[in-house]
């Protein structure tokens, strides 16, 4: 479905329910027909981002040539796995999200174990999004103890305790091929309480003969099995065309700035496209992550994150680092400015979070009732991993 039909829909639902606050829906069922309805909804409090821990992800995806279904699976399921990193709570705070994405096995790369670092640990969640997207598989030589001791020694790890780090290796050829020992490499990364999971692209009794699980046991982590050739399976719900319509007004509370920030910006609308390029449902996932601030911050070339981090910014930003709508204008002027789009956003966010709730109810009783909650995908394994590890290292939900 393309964003102007998205747009569409959502105006027409808006207009037919005669809704005043967007966000005061409730799902009812008559018959096999469901429809929203009017209801009051008080916003969440919002949570407390923790600045003292961080929950890091390094993805190692293989893209030699038959690797296709995985990438397009890592794009289908990344704003799900964020959504999942950020349910993650630290004596009631939230963690600030990182992660990082790696390609291996593809002999494309000027590299002599066919490996790149694509993105380091990062905030910076639409260029992780970006870079997914422009992921071409090639044939090659897959060592996986090469990326993952790459990985481990070269990404800016956090030292606190209390952070979780954790290392995703998806592919599926033998796990042993290279000369970098991969249990040599797991190790030192224990040693540094970094887990490493491991995802099979292929039979679980042939992911365990050929060493898979074994890596994730000595990394401490999940061993999974998937068909990386399934399509995505999606619930849609009652709540999507509302969160999709949010997220135009939220894309509109954001202030450019800086040599790079109108490109910037132009690139979290291709990254709206990019997510709803694989269905609807993904776009509303990508938004509900816009709405997290644990996990979506562009203080880089948004002047309302940058403000929120630096509360004096405005008074030494330079002109020339204005977007042209706030040329000419007194710094009171800017400030005023940005604290209304801040108060807008706000708003917008916290409307998201109360649907996204909804939304993830409906998709858990309806997940429920299909008996699908095997990690089948690439998105599901990490989930899954994610939760368990998440409780053993005493975060709750």
């Amino acid at each position: 479905m393309t964003t102007f039909k998205i747009l569409t829909l959502a105006i027409a639902a808006a207009s037919f329910l005669n809704v005043s606050n967007p966000s005061d829906i409730r799902c009812s069922k008559q018959g096999n027909q469901r429809e929203i309805v009017e209801s009051n909804i008080s916003p969440n409090p919002q949570i407390t981002v923790s600045k003292d821990n961080k929950i890091q992800v390094a993805l190692l995806l293989d893209t030699s040539n038959s690797m296709d279904g995985l990438i397009d699976q890592a794009k289908s399921r990344l704003w799900n796995i964020v959504n999942t990193l950020t349910t993650l709570k630290y004596n009631g705070q939230a963690p600030q999200i990182e992660i990082a994405l790696y390609e291996y096995g593809n002999d494309g790369l000027k590299d002599e174990n066919f490996i790149r670092q694509v993105t380091p640990l990062t905030q910076d969640l639409d260029l992780i999004s970006e870079k997914l997207f422009s992921l071409r598989t090639n044939g090659g030589s897959e060592y996986c103890g090469a990326v993952i001791r790459d990985a481990s020694m070269n990404l800016n790890w956090d030292g606190n305790e209390k952070s979780m780090k954790l290392i995703y290796i998806a592919g599926n050829e033998s796990f042993d091929q290279g000369k970098i020992n991969y249990k040599d490499v797991i190790a030192k990364a224990k040693a540094k309480n970094i887990y490493t999971n491991t995802i099979f692209c292929g039979n679980r009794s042939e992911g365990i003969q050929t060493f898979w699980q074994n890596g994730a046991v000595l990394g401490d982590g999940k061993f999974f099995n998937i068909d990386s050739n399934q399509k995505v399976i999606y619930i849609e719900t009652p709540y999507d065309v509302k969160i999709s319509q949010y997220n135009s007004q939220l894309n509109d509370t954001y202030i450019s700035y800086g040599s790079r920030g109108s490109e910037l910006k132009m690139k979290q609308n291709v990254q709206d496209v990019n997510a709803e390029s694989q269905s609807a449902s993904n776009a509303v996932e990508r938004a509900v992550s816009k709405s997290r601030k644990n996990a979506y911050k562009n203080d880089h070339w948004d002047l309302v994150d940058k403000v929120e981090k630096d509360k004096a910014y405005i008074s030494s930003i330079k002109e020339e680092e204005l977007p042209s709508e706030l040329k000419g204008k007194s710094k009171d002027e800017i400030n005023k400015i940005v604290a209304q789009k801040s108060a807008d956003r706000e708003k917008i966010q916290k409307e998201i979070e109360v649907l996204a709730k909804k939304r993830q109810d409906f998709i858990d009783a309806e997940t429920k009732k299909l008996g699908n909650s095997e990690a089948d995908d690439l998105g599901k394994a990490i989930e899954k991993s994610i939760l368990e590890l998440g409780r053993k290292n005493g975060y709750n939900f």
